[in-house]
């Protein structure tokens, strides 16, 4: 009887196991992405950094220019324009990025909102949020729940931090693309 007891425990650990290791598959915007069961979530977090320092390398020089002034078409410590200030700060670090909010939205692979990291870059339509082009951009710096909290260089600031669900930015919000990969 207890070797049956034992056996059937042994069984059922083991089946729990294997379900816990198994990946499951779900779409993201067509793309078809495997995703690793919820015990494995702490780790790949951890890990997602451990194998991009260059994340937080970018994060900490774009925080060096906070309070930079704004300067259109700037792209300079002396002024930025938003798309001035993304291409300047990846640059530093290897990373090419063309001089246009619009441009920056081609490169790089589109991310759900819900799946979003510190150094992804966020995108916004121009001043008038009837406007179906592109016309800003920033730099995600932190994440606290479904708050995303961007850098950027704003017309009316400079490099400043800003909230994506401040009512002015969540209006205007148009989508994240990463251009730094795993």
């Amino acid at each position: 009887m207890i070797r049956k007891v034992l056996l059937t425990a042994l069984c059922v650990v083991s089946f729990g196991i294997a379900q816990a290791h198994r990946p499951f598959k779900r779409i993201v915007k067509n793309h078809l992405v495997k995703r690793p069961a919820v015990a494995d979530t702490t780790h790949n977090e951890t890990a997602f950094y451990d194998r991009i320092p260059l994340v937080n390398d970018i994060l900490g020089y774009a925080k060096k220019y906070l309070s930079s002034r704004y300067r259109s078409g700037g792209s300079s410590p002396r002024g930025f324009d938003c798309s001035g200030f993304t291409r300047f700060c990846f640059s530093k670090f290897g990373i090419t990025l063309p001089h246009s909010s619009a441009a920056q939205s081609n490169v790089g692979v589109e991310i759900e909102q819900e799946v979003a990291k510190p150094g992804d870059l966020i995108f916004f339509k121009g001043h008038s949020s009837r406007s179906s082009s592109i016309g800003h951009v920033g730099m995600i710096v932190e994440i606290v729940g479904d708050r995303i909290k961007f850098i950027h260089s704003a017309w009316n600031g400079g490099v400043r931090y800003d909230w994506l669900h401040a009512s002015y930015y969540q209006q205007r919000y148009v989508g994240i693309r990463r251009v730094v990969h795993s």
